[in-house]
């Protein structure tokens, strides 16, 4: 919205420093970390005081999690509050990348929204049907990525672009619509498995992010495009306003999620979050990149998918429980001792996906 401050520049004064994306993004993540720490109690209050008991906790859980009993959820609500706000502030509103990833954020947060209000006002860990989640998903992913697919560049339209492989594109036609989908919901309920322990999830969603953030202002630039020897995207540059902004209101809520957390992020931010970074990997044509930079979010869904077909064959259980973060609490793991190395890893993963820029 500010971007149109440029309007008073001549070039050389004040108002030409919201023409750099890099200012505006700084501006974006200060903006929303102020936000966070502004409205993070207030909101807090206000779930505990709306939600009475708060989430509820599975009984087939570890036992440890008992004592988090009452702890309130939708804690996501003040992440993407800080995200729509600064977002909204500072990128700019003719772009339509930033609309596809602001809608597909937002459209999973209501899914989410839903689900945890049924949860907290029913007291139990059902929600909302799986089918009808799975299915509003599949409808949000097909939009986004027609859309993102619709404004790609004539050449990289409908194609899948492999890291490493600097002149190699897969034509994929009408199945890229599909695939892209199944990188949307897939990263959105990956996150969502993995938002089992207090600040496990949304630090490794700001580490994805602010990768992500970078790739998408690197795509976004044809100078480096064309040192690095990667496929240029005009317009995703605009995303690192995004990301930053996530990055931002993300700190704004670990500072009340880190153990013992005093609100859970809850599916309204894990569905919306996870969306988000598959829907900037289908605009800046990073899909399997992805799957690199936010390797746990992956390893964490294949373990349940991985202990259900199991269970379903042999009756036998692979992990002593599913999610993976869970299997290591029951060997006897603390908290805090999965989520910093879970951190850690993610971390790791992060640098890998970067390093794919420019192994060429």
């Amino acid at each position: 919205m500010l971007y149109w401050l440029t309007e008073f520049s001549d070039g050389g004064d004040f108002f030409n420093l919201f023409r750099y994306i890099t200012f505006r993004a700084g501006m974006a993540f200060f903006t929303a970390l102020i936000f966070g720490f502004v409205f993070g109690l207030p909101l807090i209050n206000l779930l505990r005081r709306r939600q009475g008991k708060g989430q509820p906790i599975r009984d087939d859980g570890p036992q440890t999690h008992f004592a988090k009993a009452g702890t309130p959820t939708m804690g996501g609500l003040l992440i993407l509050s800080a995200l729509l706000f600064s977002t909204l502030l500072w990128a700019r509103l003719d772009n339509p990348y930033v609309w596809i990833v602001l809608g597909v954020t937002f459209a999973f947060g209501l899914i989410g929204f839903a689900d945890d209000y049924a949860k907290v006002s029913k007291q139990n860990t059902k929600g909302v049907s799986s089918k009808l989640r799975f299915g509003l998903g599949l409808i949000i992913a097909i939009t986004a990525t027609a859309a993102a697919a619709h404004f790609h560049p004539e050449g990289l339209s409908y194609q899948l672009a492999l890291p490493v492989f600097k002149d190699v594109l897969i034509n994929m036609g009408w199945f890229f619509i599909p695939f892209g989908m199944i990188v949307i919901v897939g990263s959105a309920n990956a996150v969502n498995l993995t938002d089992g322990l207090d600040g496990l999830a949304i630090m490794p969603v700001m580490i994805a992010a602010g990768t992500l953030g970078v790739i998408a202002y690197v795509v976004g630039n044809f100078n480096y495009t064309d040192y690095l020897g990667v496929h240029f995207v005009p317009g995703t540059g605009e995303l690192l306003i995004f990301t930053a902004a996530l990055f931002g209101g993300g700190l704004g809520f670990l500072w009340y999620n880190a153990p013992p957390a005093a609100v859970f992020m809850g599916d309204t931010g894990s569905l919306a979050l996870g969306g988000a970074l598959g829907a900037i990997a289908v605009c800046t044509k990073h899909e399997i990149v992805l799957a690199i930079v936010g390797g746990l979010f992956v390893v964490e869904a294949m373990s349940v998918i991985i202990q259900v077909l199991y269970f379903k064959r042999t009756g036998r259980r692979v992990f002593l429980m599913a999610p993976i973060h869970h299997h290591f609490e029951k060997k006897g793991w603390a908290e805090p001792q999965i989520v910093i190395r879970f951190w850690i890893i993610s971390l790791i993963l992060a640098l890998i996906g970067l390093a794919t820029l420019k192994l060429r």
